[in-house]
């Protein structure tokens, strides 16, 4: 779950961008300012606000140590502060005095991209604080930028719509035209790699003005070069995605949006877990810490807001917080109808106004699996429900019944047992009711194990990318050849790693229901 821990309120004009260092907070605004917070408890450090720069202030990041924080303006320069004086350490003038849109330092900090609005690209070696290499974009600004895990390649995304992948001399090794349509905001990459004798594996997230946010695969064969594939395509918000973020372990994604609203989804399975209301007008900006729990963001509304993510155990700020089910349910209904106690029954006969049947039920242990296997006949011949009892009643009134007679199969009315002739009938009716809930597709796919094709338990990530039940896909490595159920390719390591992220969405999914 994800509680809003507190929302800082000191720039004058629209948030555009927020980033984490492992102990600091970076947020940069239309006001020309650069705001820096401890992450310890969101005290401004002395020497903010950095006012530096002449006009808004689009983008702002960490290198990877923390020791500088880069930002960009309108005013076209990417300037560089110490962060532990404030002072410039170094200003950079983008090539053809264009206002700069994005910038981005590499993993290692050796290197600083920055992209302008006349669709320029402008590669620093920060160590020389010298320009290493330009290249441009035709007929579009560029606006994203994010740096792979390796530092090897970066990709730009414009408001042409395109994604772009680029090497460090500036070569593009592979474009996606249309990525999005009208324009992509921004791009980012997960942090993890996955790696292969021959393969190399990067997740990248996308969103833009389609309203979409979007995850790929961005693979790197030794033989056939840089290839990039889409994974997901996520539709939680209504109106264009203007910024999202990778979580430090890369099992999150975060997203903020044009309708006000901030997104997390499971970033392996594209689940939408959470949708977090509390901005008042449009989410321009989204980031994860690299070290603890926690989310910033940023709203043209003025304010940054710092969530923390938890793990489900404590309580959180229910104000702010809406599941993306919409709703929520306890008792018996946290569970599906297969894991249900005989307790669960009963509570789900008084809830359907069956309460005459808890202690036949009960006398016959009937629980969860043992409902939804119930059939007209086994409720008259087992259970003696809806069957004929006049043998047992003279003048509407049982004899001896507490010995004779299946007092659950009546109604006591105005001191008279009557047959309940549509009991049997009703029981039936609500266990149809049941299953059509559990197999009535509702289900969301992604929570179904691709080999079995039911609810995962417990889900595991495989190295094909998919999510799988541990003891089917286990079951499927010991007996079949080393390939993916999913993609038949060969699997680059039989190891599989607990999805718990998936889990935990399984799960509130499931009190949902």
């Amino acid at each position: 779950m994800v509680s809003l821990v507190c929302t800082l309120q000191d720039h004058g004009d629209d948030v555009n961008w927020c980033a984490f260092s492992a102990s600091l907070l970076a947020t940069c605004s239309t006001d020309k300012s650069v705001r820096v917070y401890s992450v310890r408890d969101f005290s401004e450090l002395p020497f903010s606000p950095l006012t530096g720069h002449g006009y808004g202030v689009h983008c702002c990041c960490f290198s990877a140590c923390g020791r500088y924080l880069a930002s960009c303006s309108t005013d076209a320069s990417t300037v560089v502060w110490d962060t532990d004086s404030g002072d410039i350490a170094a200003a950079f003038e983008h090539p053809g005095r264009s206002p700069v849109r994005v910038c981005a330092f590499s993993p290692d900090s050796a290197h600083l991209v920055s992209g302008g609005s006349d669709g320029t690209l402008a590669l620093w070696d920060f160590g020389s604080k010298t320009l290493r290499r330009t290249r441009a974009v035709s007929d579009a600004t560029i606006v994203a930028c994010s740096f792979s895990p390796c530092g090897q390649v970066f990709v730009t995304g414009s408001s042409y719509g395109d994604l772009r992948l680029w090497d460090l001399e500036m070569n593009q090794q592979h474009a996606v035209k249309n990525a999005h349509d009208l324009g992509v905001t921004c791009c980012h990459f997960a942090p993890l790699i996955q790696a292969g004798s021959d393969l190399v594996l990067v997740r990248l997230s996308s969103c833009g003005q389609d309203s979409l946010l979007k995850i790929w695969i961005i693979s790197q064969d030794m033989a056939a070069g840089w290839k990039v594939q889409l994974l997901h395509t996520l539709a939680g918000q209504s109106a264009p995605v203007l910024s999202c973020s990778f979580s430090a372990d890369g099992q999150l994604l975060v997203s903020g949006s044009v309708d006000k609203t901030v997104a997390v989804y499971d970033a392996n399975q594209g689940v939408l877990l959470y949708t977090l209301k509390h901005h008042q007008r449009y989410v321009t900006a989204c980031a994860f810490s690299p070290t603890v729990p926690l989310i910033a963001t940023g709203s043209m509304d003025k304010t940054v807001n710092i969530w923390r993510v938890e793990d489900g155990s404590s309580g959180y700020c229910g104000a702010y917080l809406l599941l993306s089910s919409g709703r929520r349910l306890v008792g018996h209904r946290s569970l599906m109808v297969s894991d249900w106690s005989e307790d669960d029954v009963s509570a789900w006969l008084h809830e359907e106004e069956l309460e005459v049947l808890v202690d036949t039920f009960k006398a016959n242990n009937i629980d969860g699996p043992e409902l939804l296997g119930l059939s007209k006949e086994t409720l008259a011949e087992e259970l003696h429900i809806g069957e004929d009892v006049s043998q047992h009643v003279t003048l509407g009134k049982p004899q001896n019944c507490a010995v004779v007679c299946p007092v659950d199969s009546f109604v006591l009315l105005s001191g008279f047992l009557l047959e309940s002739a549509g009991l049997r009938n009703k029981v039936i009716r609500k266990i149809s009711e049941l299953k059509r809930e559990l197999d009535g597709t509702g289900v969301p796919d992604e929570f179904l194990c691709p080999i079995t094709r039911e609810i995962m338990k417990d889900p595991v990530l495989a190295a094909d990318g998919y999510s799988y039940e541990r003891e089917a896909i286990e079951g499927w490595i010991k007996t079949k050849t080393r390939s993916s159920p999913m993609t038949n390719l060969p699997l680059q390591t039989t190891l599989v790693t607990p999805n718990r992220t998936l889990k935990m969405a399984i799960n509130r999914w499931k009190e949902s229901q």
